[in-house]
């Protein structure tokens, strides 16, 4: 964890916060400026190029030209109790959506304790087989790679890939198939983050064919957090601004090697203007996005594959990089969107036919299984069925799961396209038929809209890097800035967490304003030696 702190701490009620990105970590540092800090929330102002905050965290009502609503989630958080120490503290003290009496801490542990996950269908192969996944299936070989990896330090691991370190035999067990879709790993990333998730998640190896684990919203993540969230800042009094791009920022550096952000460069409803920071200002960055370029698609039509970043999610720190080379690398993560897209897509149904169908297939009713994988499809397909109503406003009698796809330049088993040129009633009819449901595919697609979503930087947080490729939270000599996010540098921590990007903003915030108060250590189950004991036994089945 980088222990940097500013020579001189600001006093809080003179500092104002200047939080570049309305995503989950930037509404995280405000959060803790006022809660902890007490920073006048006056004085914090989130600049958002958007009309809403949440960044990826996102899960909304689909406007089209159609008299039929349909809902979309561009993608799913599973959450753990272990390892989302500094989400949980964040959400302990923000109101719930529905019960302002309780927090959405207290909310989400009410509904995992009534609805529990334990997923009996994890893997099913082409004949529609559901198999026993308990059996990870690793071989002598297998186990060594692992312990292999596992001791080598990162600097010995620098950017080689996944499979640089295991054998084709490793990429066909059971546990592979379930890890890599649980967590989006492709063999060809970063290992030193596979090792990070191995440290972070051991827990997780006798029960990653239940998932059991896993905690939940009770609703998708922004109704059940980013909008209670919102709600709470918005109360306080936090100054946000939508419609409004900072297109750059300007540093100094002083001979003792101090450095500071001077100006910001704004684009909003009123054109181009700059900014100059002053002794009380503060700066924090939002870098890179998973979500950038997004594009989404309808029943009859394919979403576009964007590859030359039209939509700003990554100009910001393309242009920050070039005034220090500490400030990270961009093009090691946004450089190749052929290793790193995939294509999401969320149901909306208006009746219960195809949920009752998966009811009764799996065994699992609707939000206590996990992700239903058919390793063997063309397009490595996944889907999670969850508890209903998913959305705060869906209507009685409508129904929504989220699935995607994991190969989607290959040919569909049914559909023999790709996944990528496949129209949303296609990925539809290709879905049910990896069920065995044909007697009733007309019905479902008669009674089903598909909204798909193309993702070119779905998993660019796992792309191997080398050390310099992450810029720190809190750059050496800062003075009054730092940086947030998914492709900033925390020693242990894994991206593609909620936890990673409120774990950034809280280091953040308590270095730069001084706060004096302890941030929950990072989770590391090897060192309990009852939690390593029973990931080593989950290995040897």
């Amino acid at each position: 964890m980088n222990s940097s702190r500013p020579n001189k701490i600001i006093p809080a009620e003179n500092a104002q916060l200047w939080i570049v990105g309305g995503g989950i970590a930037g509404m995280a540092v405000a959060a803790f400026a006022i809660r902890d800090a007490k920073v006048p929330a006056a004085n914090i102002h989130i600049l958002e190029e958007l009309r809403l905050t949440g960044g990826s965290m996102d899960g909304s009502e689909v406007h089209n030209d159609t008299a039929k609503k349909t809902w979309v989630t561009r993608g799913g958080r599973m959450l753990t109790d272990e390892t989302y120490l500094c989400m949980w503290d964040l959400f302990s003290s923000i109101p719930s959506l529905e019960n302002p009496a309780i927090s959405v801490r207290e909310e989400c542990t009410q509904f995992n304790a009534q609805v529990k996950t334990h997923a009996q269908a994890r893997l099913i192969d082409a004949q529609h087989q559901i198999l026993d996944a308990e059996k990870l299936g690793f071989s002598t070989a297998n186990r060594v790679q692992m312990l292999r990896l596992l001791a080598l330090s990162e600097e010995h691991i620098g950017s080689r890939r996944i499979d640089e370190f295991f054998d084709e035999e490793f990429f066909n067990t059971n546990f592979w198939r379930m890890w890599r879709t649980t967590f989006a790993f492709q063999k060809w990333h970063s290992a030193a983050e596979l090792r990070r998730y191995f440290l972070r998640f051991v827990q997780e190896f006798p029960r990653i064919h239940t998932l059991a684990g896993v905690k939940r919203t009770k609703y998708n993540q922004y109704d059940s957090m980013i909008v209670p969230l919102q709600r709470w800042l918005t109360a306080q009094g936090v100054d946000v601004r939508f419609g409004t791009r900072v297109t750059d920022a300007d540093f100094i550096t002083e001979a003792d090697g101090r450095r500071r952000a001077s100006c910001l460069h704004i684009d909003d409803a009123t054109g181009s203007s700059s900014m100059a920071l002053g002794d009380n200002d503060l700066a924090f960055f939002t870098l890179g996005s998973i979500t950038a370029d997004a594009r989404l698609g309808g029943n009859d039509d394919v979403p576009e594959l964007v590859r030359d970043r039209r939509d700003h999610g990554w100009a910001l720190w393309e242009k920050i990089a070039q005034k220090a080379p500490d400030f990270g690398r961009p093009s090691a993560f946004c450089g190749n969107v052929d290793e790193h897209k995939w294509e999401s897509f969320t149901l909306t149904m208006r009746d219960d036919t195809l949920l009752k169908r998966i009811t009764a297939y799996s065994g699992n009713a609707a939000g206590t299984g996990a992700l239903m994988t058919w390793f063997q499809s063309g397009w490595h397909l996944s889907v999670v069925v969850p508890y209903q109503p998913h959305f705060a406003d869906l209507p009685e009698g409508t129904y929504t799961l989220w699935g995607y796809g994991f190969q989607i330049d290959n040919p569909g088993d049914y559909i023999t396209k790709p996944m990528c040129e496949a129209t949303g009633k296609e990925i539809l009819t290709e879905l049910i038929r990896q069920m065995g449901f044909d007697d009733i595919l007309e019905h479902v697609l008669a009674t089903t809209d598909v909204t798909t979503v193309m993702l070119p930087y779905a998993s660019a947080l796992f792309a191997c890097r080398a050390r310099g490729d992450r810029p720190k939270v809190l750059p050496d000599g800062t003075q009054n800035f730092a940086f947030l996010g998914q492709f900033v540098e925390m020693e242990d921590d894994v991206v593609f967490t909620v936890e990673y990007s409120v774990r950034g903003a809280m280091l953040a915030c308590y270095q730069l304003l001084g706060i004096d108060r302890p941030i929950p250590a990072i989770y590391n189950g090897m060192l309990d030696p009852h939690v390593g004991l029973h990931a080593l036994e989950a290995t040897f089945h």
